[in-house]
């Protein structure tokens, strides 16, 4: 039986159309290519999923697992991608923010976890900021397995069509041992302190 950790949903800030899941001993990364499933991009620890809603809120629920579970019903769009977990935490957080306050991930501790992540709402509020309240949901699970590639499983939502029709980007991703050492790691990092309010 394949009963699931300790799971959690919260709200989650969306901006630029995306939120992340980030290891904190993982890369950090710019300009994921989602085009592929049109919801998730994987480089690593680095994970972007893509939203409708240009900046606001949305729901978000983890579900840890020890071995695969089946997809969840009635959801618009599924997709899965695999990534690592050097520190043994993966963390919903938006770009900007601190970590949600979710379970981590990566409940096995490190190593290589599979992601499932589930969409809903996704074409009600394409493009706006900051509604009155959440319209968009998402359902992460996770469990740990061996690197394969991306899997769209389910794909019904326009937002996402639009998303898969898009030319590749380039992907940037910097390390954080160095990522200080860059300009875009600089940007990056004064951004998040301020959003912080620290101004140091």
């Amino acid at each position: 039986m394949n009963e699931p950790a300790r799971t959690g949903t919260a709200l989650v800030h969306a901006e630029y159309h995306l939120f992340q899941i980030t290891d904190p001993q993982g890369p950090v990364a710019d300009d994921l290519d989602a085009s592929h499933t049109g919801l998730v991009a994987a480089d690593g620890g680095a994970i972007e999923v893509t939203t409708g809603i240009h900046t606001g809120d949305v729901h978000v629920t983890v579900e840890p697992h020890s071995k695969r579970p089946m997809p969840a019903r009635g959801w618009e769009e599924i997709a899965e991608i695999s990534c690592d977990s050097p520190s043994g935490e993966l963390l919903v957080t938006s770009s900007m923010d601190d970590p949600a306050d979710l379970p981590s991930l990566a409940s096995q501790g490190p190593g290589s976890y599979r992601l499932r992540v589930h969409a809903l709402g996704r074409d009600r509020a394409v493009d706006q900021t900051t509604l009155d309240e959440a319209v968009e949901s998402y359902l992460i699970q996770s469990w740990p397995a061996a690197h394969q590639d991306a899997l769209l499983v389910q794909a019904t939502d326009t937002y996402g069509a639009q998303v898969r029709a898009q030319p590749a980007n380039d992907t940037i991703v910097i390390d954080h041992e160095d990522s200080l050492e860059t300009q875009t790691g600089r940007e990056r990092d004064i951004l998040r302190r301020a959003g912080r309010g620290d101004y140091s």
